[in-house]
């Protein structure tokens, strides 16, 4: 049961991640409150990458993909630790 509620919880947060993402290439959906409540959640995690891996060009951020990967072997080792 605890497993699965962990697992709920990085699943939910890995879905925020991804509107996030989506939500920076389309900047009139930033108006909208949903947004800004998954900004408020994910920017600091995201925050924590950039600064060892800044935009290049300004433009191309590739630290959501360190975020994805620190996130799931977060989970792995949390899962691991409880079964």
């Amino acid at each position: 049961m605890i497993v699965r509620i962990i697992h709920l919880l990085f699943l939910t947060y890995t879905i925020m991640l991804i509107a996030r993402i989506v939500g920076s290439w389309f900047p009139n959906l930033n108006r909208y409150r949903f947004m800004h409540f998954i900004a408020h959640y994910v920017d600091p995690y995201l925050n924590l990458f950039r600064r060892f891996i800044p935009p290049i060009g300004g433009v191309l951020d590739l630290s959501p993909i360190l975020a994805f990967v620190t996130l799931r072997i977060a989970e792995y080792i949390l899962l691991s630790l409880i079964r």
